[in-house]
């Protein structure tokens, strides 16, 4: 941008800027009256103060129906689901873990908790997931497990990568702490792998501030979990009252995952036009459901991120970056396949909004594609 420009948009912002954009921008959690409802239930049964109380029964129950899935354990977040998901796979020290170089850094930690060693491979381009290809470069003897992460509204190809490593025996935990909801080759999301990983997180899409969930269809791999897990009792809890605010989320959780995807596929249409910000170019089948906890836009390398984000807030957008990915870690702490050049791209040029943009009404979708637009008229 040259003084012209910064010039020109500094006029726009002042003088006739969508600062009011952001003030249309629901609120995250709703105030769901359900919710009051399952805890005043739990406040007035007693059930509330129990270790095992009668609400994580029957979250643990209507979740794993939801998802189609033999058992769930619930935990006390995404981060722990990823650690006891890998020691249910029987992964332990030494053993290596194939893992994206574009991911949530609890991923990675997880893996050095235990002792074993990630082995960081590259993700799609212009993508934030892995794909076959990649992950059959990081493959070696001492491969345990893969994990294989749903982000950013983009879906891993979860039949193919199952069908590589099933016959291999490897491990495949499928990370969908960012995507309940959404569906992947006709089946729930977390469902596809040995183990699936979900997050309760404050700002997750099944919320209860803080919680986490693993599902899986082997009896051993469950058992191995428990005995991680138990240390006298369960060392990692979900609460019953973060039970009991879940499962009433559970019957809106399918229309609010439609009417994210619509709102995020409008928004998709709006961002092609604009020759600056890309979105993800992802088709989707007809057996795919993607679900959007954050929504993400590319830059060019050529441009200042920082300086497109700032003119965006000002306009009232949103917005914050991506994650860091691990592409500049030591060699000390983990393997790479390759120069990682896709996950150091997500990590200098994605820019994120938070989904609850995407339960807003039309217009303000049309605000939010509005306030793109005008921002890249000044490049």
């Amino acid at each position: 941008m040259n003084s012209s420009h910064t010039a020109q948009f500094a006029a726009l912002a002042i003088n006739g800027g969508h600062q009011a954009v952001g003030c249309g921008i629901p609120s995250w959690p709703p105030r769901w009256p359900a919710v009051l409802e399952s805890l005043e239930q739990a406040w007035d049964t007693g059930s509330w103060g129990e270790y095992q109380g009668s609400p994580i029964t029957r979250f643990r129950t209507a979740f794993a129906d939801y998802l189609g899935s033999q058992h769930v354990w619930c935990c006390a977040s995404g981060t722990v689901s990823v650690e006891l998901a890998l020691r249910g796979l029987g992964v332990v020290a030494g053993d290596e873990i194939i893992m994206a170089g574009y991911d949530f850094p609890g991923n990675f930690r997880a893996i050095e908790t235990i002792g074993a060693r990630p082995v960081l491979v590259d993700i799609k381009p212009n993508g934030f997931v892995l794909d076959v290809d990649q992950i059959r470069k990081g493959i070696t003897e001492n491969t345990k497990a893969v994990i294989v992460s749903h982000l950013h509204g983009q879906l891993a190809n979860m039949a193919e990568i199952s069908a590589e490593l099933k016959p291999r025996g490897i491990g495949l935990l499928e990370d969908a702490c960012q995507v309940p909801g959404a569906f992947v080759g006709g089946k729930s999301a977390g469902t596809w792998g040995d183990a699936g990983t979900f997050s309760f997180g404050g700002s997750k899409l099944l919320t209860s501030g803080r919680g986490g969930a693993i599902a899986t269809n082997s009896d051993t791999i469950l058992q191995r979990i428990k005995i991680a897990a138990e240390r006298g009792n369960d060392a990692y809890p979900l609460s019953a009252l973060q039970a009991a605010a879940l499962t009433p989320q559970l019957e809106s959780l399918t229309r609010l995952h439609q009417q994210r995807l619509r709102a995020a596929t409008r928004l998709r249409e709006i961002l092609q036009n604009t020759n600056l910000f890309q979105p993800l170019d992802d088709d989707w089948s007809e057996v795919d459901s993607p679900a959007f906890y954050k929504f993400p836009v590319l830059v060019p390398a050529h441009h200042d991120r920082e300086f497109l984000m700032a003119a965006l807030t000002a306009e009232g957008v949103p917005v914050f970056t991506g994650f860091r990915g691990f592409a500049k870690r030591s060699k000390r702490r983990c393997d790479q396949v390759g120069s990682l050049t896709n996950s150091r791209q997500a990590a200098e040029s994605t820019i994120l909004l938070h989904h609850p943009f995407l339960l807003g009404e039309p217009p303000l979708i049309e605000a939010m594609g509005l306030a793109f637009q005008k921002v890249a008229a000044c490049f």
